[in-house]
């Protein structure tokens, strides 16, 4: 979409307006330079996922915008950044008619049904051969967008096929959706864009993670995320989702007075491209034109192997024939174009009998159902107990002991019930009743104001006290190797550990006594439980579970004490100021130190001789590579990629989750894959490998 020259001046004219303020944007001209710069990193950012500019020069420039609109408001444009966010909406979405209607792919399962169709519309074609388009069948919420005059018009939801929903307020939070598009560049007056709004996986993770530590039930799949959002009537909610959008096909356009048919809406593989060169993500990455249908099993039989490997949710492949003038010939049915299929993937859902349902007790007391399902084959995986997270769950999917339910599992996501199958019931069914007290215990439950979930707060709960060990000892805590939660659990049960401390007071002549226990199992978990004495402080309160607390917060925690126990100095207020702590976290971590127990317990532990001081590196990130950052990426020959980040945090290196201009260092190892792609484009990034990046960890000066 930019050459290379456009880029660099683009980029240079970037720098300049970072140092522009309102009153030196002193007319529309300079002021729409500010938009084409924006529109410019926002293609950049969120298409091509290669940004130029850090997100606080990003935010500085937004802002900029703002204050200059907000002051001389008839420069504002319809297609300005700002005009992206919008007030809450009010009332139903409005229904309208598509300009062509979204009719549904028949579905093929199998080589023998793809073959059927080649062999049908050769038939109808009076060809030998025809080449057909391949390219992902996104998992996500159909949309339609209507551009005229290069300006987004409207956005609508699939609806019936026929009419959908208004949702345009919605679509412009979209940040892959571009407000405007050159189309006139092409002659074309109108144009009718189908596409598919998604959550990537990792969006989706991020959200559900938030929404799970609120004490609420999680979004069921990326796909319902997706659909489900765009008919929020919040948009500042969809904003926050992160949708992003494939557009992969134009069913209808009307061309400028005096212009003829652009050769680029000859072929769809042609009509992606032009998409892509306007700066829509189209699939021109993963599309492929293929000769024959033979060449087109291949393919999706291939892509079918490595759909986890996508960042994003696929349930097929669609096979289109190439050539729009054939695709005419071939026509539709009333359900179906006959010039296109979907291939579809093995299933991913399955039914089952709710057989059951237990209730669990976490570490910090909430009371988890538990559904026993019959055992069910689903991704390749056997499923029989799914979360069903809270009592809010149950009661809105309304269902009962013998349903016959639906069960989903998307890549690695968890196993989901998705719905009962209410009409199967015989009148056999049973209500789930959820228990008035601690299962384990017997002690009151208690739900906070805001949350769903149930909670025992009786700390001496013996559930809570060995789940939170087994968290102590877990690999991402103070990883300590042999002790896992089976061990935990027979130890607690013989009466061998009771609680933290107790890991290191731990009888081994009884336990060598126990079958499966040698004196070289004993000799290594011995070995491992007195390392675990020197993890670094972040790791120890992470292992501690204080509610809230993840390993990202115990780093921040880390690096602001000399000591642990400084931590009961810290104030709410104080705790708030600290990075991404809010008012939730902060009162969590008041409330542990606060705790006399927690207190004692603590030192316990270091009398026991566990490091509860900090190193001076860890405390102000004074390491040679203080300021560095680094990324991880493909099999490392050596090193675990948890090992890597860990020696570069304890250099004062800060580990991206990204390729972007922020980075300094790439390490790769074999099968980097996209990363290293990505990286290559960034001129600023220097990519090393394991034994560059060991003997950098090995300099005792900042030689960078």
């Amino acid at each position: 979409m930019y050459s290379k020259e456009t880029t660099i001046a683009l980029q240079e004219n970037t720098q300049a307006l970072l140092k522009d303020t309102p009153e030196t944007l002193a007319s529309p001209d300079s002021t729409e330079q500010l938009r084409q710069a924006l529109r410019f990193h926002e293609y950049r950012y969120y298409v091509l996922s290669d940004p130029l500019i850090a997100d606080g020069e990003y935010d500085q420039l937004f802002k900029l915008l703002e204050r200059t609109e907000q002051a001389h408001q008839d420069w504002i444009t319809k297609d300005s950044p700002t005009q992206r966010v919008a007030k809450e909406l009010t009332g139903n979405f409005v229904t309208v008619q598509h300009l062509v209607p979204m009719l549904s792919l028949d579905n093929s399962y199998n080589e023998a049904d793809l073959k059927d169709f080649d062999r049908k519309a050769r038939q109808l074609s009076k060809l030998d051969t025809i080449a057909y388009c391949v390219e992902p069948k996104f998992d996500g919420g159909s949309i339609s967008l209507i551009y005229e005059n290069d300006l987004l018009v409207r956005g609508a939801t699939r609806g019936n096929g026929v009419a959908g929903d208004d949702v345009t307020t919605n679509v412009k939070q979209i940040r892959t959706l571009p407000l405007s598009a050159r189309f006139s560049d092409y002659g074309l007056q109108q144009v009718e864009i189908r596409g598919e709004v998604l959550m990537n996986k990792n969006s989706f993770k991020k959200y559900n993670d938030a929404l799970v530590e609120k004490g609420l039930a999680p979004l069921a799949n990326p796909r319902n995320a997706a659909a489900g959002t765009l008919r929020i009537k919040d948009p500042a909610e969809v904003r926050r989702r992160n949708l992003e959008a494939f557009v992969y096909h134009i069913s209808d356009y009307t061309l400028l007075p005096g212009k003829e048919i652009p050769e680029e809406l000859t072929t769809h593989a042609g009509s992606l491209k032009l998409l892509w060169d306007l700066g829509f993500r189209s699939p021109v990455k993963e599309m492929r034109v293929f000769d024959g249908i033979d060449a087109v099993v291949t393919y999706c039989l291939e892509f079918e192997d490595k759909r986890d490997d996508l960042p994003y949710e696929i349930d097929g492949m669609v096979i289109k024939v190439n050539d729009f003038d054939l695709q005419d010939q071939l026509g539709m049915t009333s359900h179906h174009p006959r010039w296109a299929m979907a291939f579809k993937f093995k299933a991913r859902q399955g039914t089952s009998k709710l057989l059951n349902v237990d209730f669990q007790v976490g570490r910090t007391g909430s009371i988890t159902p538990v559904a026993k399902i019959e055992p069910v084959y689903i991704g390749g995986v056997t499923v029989s107990s799914i979360s069903l997270f809270n009592e809010d769950v149950i009661r809105e999917k309304d269902l009962m002991i013998g349903d016959t339910v639906l069960v989903e599992r998307a890549g690695d996501v968890i196993p989901y019930i998705v719905k009962p199958l209410a009409e199967l019931r015989t009148g056999t069914e049973t209500k789930i009743a959820f228990p008035q007290g601690c299962p384990i215990c017997a002690s009151q439950l208690f739900k906070e104001e805001g949350e769903a979930a149930w909670r025992c707060i009786n700390i001496e709960c013996p559930a809570q006290v060995v789940e939170r060990m087994i968290h102590y000892v877990s690999k991402n805590a103070l990883d300590i190797k042999g002790f896992g939660e089976a061990n935990i659990r027979k130890f607690y049960e013989l009466g061998l550990l009771k609680d933290i401390p107790g890991i290191y007071k731990l009888n081994f002549e009884a336990i060598g006594k126990l079958e499966g226990f040698g004196a070289k199992s004993i000799e290594k978990l011995q070995e491992a439980i007195q390392q675990s004495k020197q993890q670094p402080l972040h790791r120890l309160i992470f292992a501690l579970g204080i509610r809230f607390v993840g390993e990202t917060t115990a780093k921040v925690l880390a690096q602001k004490v000399s000591h642990l126990l400084d931590l009961r100095n810290f104030s709410q207020e104080a705790l708030q100021e600290l990075e991404d702590i809010g008012p939730k976290v902060a009162g969590s971590i008041v409330d542990f130190f606060s705790n006399a127990d927690n207190i004692n317990m603590l030192q316990e532990l270091e009398d026991l001789g566990i490091q509860l001081n900090n190193s001076s590196k860890e405390m102000h990130g004074g390491g040679q590579l203080e300021g560095v950052t680094f990324l991880f990426t493909g099999t490392l020959p050596t090193l675990k990629r948890s090992e890597a980040e860990e020696m570069a945090e304890a250099k004062g290196g800060k580990i991206l989750g990204g390729v972007s201009a922020k980075l300094n260092y790439l390490v790769v190892g074999e099968d980097a894959g996209s990363k290293l792609d990505k990286a290559k484009k960034l001129n600023t990034v220097k990519i090393i490998s394991e034994a560059e990046f060991l003997k950098m960890i090995a300099v005792e000066n900042n030689g960078l």
